[in-house]
């Protein structure tokens, strides 16, 4: 890759490893429908009308049944999912369980309507992955509770749906203006509820400084960046980011949140990660020059 390509790459691989640290910070006094709401507005607000500028959201028009399941499965969903499992679990804890969504992305390349073919090496890392998930479940899990064990697990399947519609439905259509759009819907469906369940008094400068860092740097300014990270280095190499985050997570966890490393965390980040490069491993096409991957417009964590 070019210098360029690779401080976009260490760029993305930051932001959207940070996540997971705003949002346990933010529960501590917002309720996750707040959170979404504010996270998806915010954005909204900034995104929106560089894609309106850009003339990116009248094409969307004809398709917005799949971008109304997507944005249902990929944002309204996972967003608020993942608000309620960090109330109950670490934030590192939560990051490591989202790597397994490669794992189920796989599982339904297989089991999908396009009935993928799994060899020898994809099959070896669905079986690693999962025992990494096991690992972390069985031996971290009294961090919280089972109820924040099936958020999660929700969301991973939801993660891992999305870019199913997109590369199905979705495809043709500009990336910024399915972010945006998608941002926007998933706002005002969380308008009646994000407001009835805000707080009373103004959150704490903590809280408030992690709402606006969530919004405006791991959502508005992610995609910016993200969609120059495909243009630069290609949509097979900028996908690489999603084994790179978790470490972050962790890493942010345990130095800022001093949440607790242990020898079954070090061995489920090692079998989900190994897991997750086999079971979506194959052999690699040839990219185009210009086009953004479904994955592009993938919404971050």
């Amino acid at each position: 890759m070019s210098r360029r390509g690779w401080v976009l790459f260490a760029t993305m691989s930051v932001i959207w490893g940070i996540p997971y640290l705003m949002i346990k910070v933010a529960v501590e006094e917002l309720a996750p429908s707040t959170l979404v709401l504010l996270r998806c507005g915010i954005a909204t607000v900034l995104l929106l009308p560089i894609a309106l500028f850009r003339g990116q959201i009248r094409p969307l028009l004809p398709r917005w049944k799949p971008l109304l399941f997507y944005t249902a499965v990929e944002i309204c969903g996972p967003w608020l999912l993942l608000g309620f499992a960090e109330q109950r679990l670490s934030s590192s804890l939560t990051g490591l369980l989202i790597a397994g969504v490669p794992l189920v992305g796989a599982l339904l390349a297989r089991f999908g309507p396009d009935r993928e073919r799994l060899g020898g090496r994809r099959l070896t890392g669905l079986l690693v992955g999962v025992a990494g998930v096991g690992a972390l479940v069985g031996f971290e899990a009294g961090a919280g509770d089972a109820r924040a064990i099936v958020a999660v697990a929700l969301t991973v399947l939801g993660y891992a749906l999305g870019p199913a519609i997109l590369s199905r439905s979705l495809a043709d259509l500009p990336s910024l203006g399915v972010v945006a759009a998608s941002l926007a819907i998933a706002a005002v469906v969380y308008l009646p509820a994000g407001i009835l369940e805000a707080p009373h008094a103004w959150p704490s400068a903590r809280v408030t400084l992690a709402v606006l860092g969530l919004a405006v740097i791991c959502t508005a300014v992610a995609f910016l960046v993200f969609f120059q990270l495909v243009a630069e280095v290609g949509p097979a190499r900028s996908t690489v980011i999603t084994y790179v985050n978790p470490a972050v997570a962790v890493l942010l966890g345990v130095l800022i949140l001093d949440e607790a490393f242990t020898a079954a965390t070090a061995v489920g980040f090692v079998l989900i990660l190994a897991g997750s490069v086999l079971a979506t491993s194959r052999k690699a096409p040839v990219e185009p020059a210009v086009a953004l991957a479904p994955e592009a417009a993938r919404t971050a964590p």
